[in-house]
């Protein structure tokens, strides 16, 4: 959380709205209701943390394609050069920690993040009853 805090801060942001942009950029784009519903804030909340994100020029609003009353948030593509310093970074020193161990104990620490993610995506979904 604190590496978070502080990339986030770095670009102006807060960790949760950091957060909410991964989800973006990850799963999106969404609509302001659909994102409302994933992040389980408020609409006038979804909407201050859209014009935040949009502000710092990490994502656009589009009018929907299927519905042109309706707007989606899109990340932009590429992202913060910060951001990508910040995680390119860190992605470097954790795959050079994973480098010291045989190629056999590399394959296990590497299923085992894998079914973790899963695991956490999973019980987030559940716990956030989006399941």
């Amino acid at each position: 959380m604190l590496f978070h805090q502080a990339v986030a801060e770095r670009v102006g942001l807060s960790a949760a709205d950091l957060k909410t942009l991964d989800l973006i950029r990850r799963d999106g784009p969404f609509s302001a209701s659909e994102l409302a519903r994933r992040t389980g804030l408020t609409g006038p909340a979804v909407t201050a943390l859209m014009g935040r994100l949009e502000a710092g020029g990490h994502l656009t609003r589009e009018p929907d394609a299927d519905d042109r009353r309706r707007v989606v948030v899109r990340a932009v593509d590429p992202p913060h050069p910060q951001l990508v310093d910040a995680y390119a970074a860190l992605g470097a020193d954790l795959g050079g920690l994973i480098a010291d161990y045989p190629a056999e104990t590399q394959a296990a620490i590497s299923d085992y993040l894998g079914k973790m993610v899963d695991a956490l995506e999973q019980q987030t979904r559940r716990v956030a009853g989006l399941d």
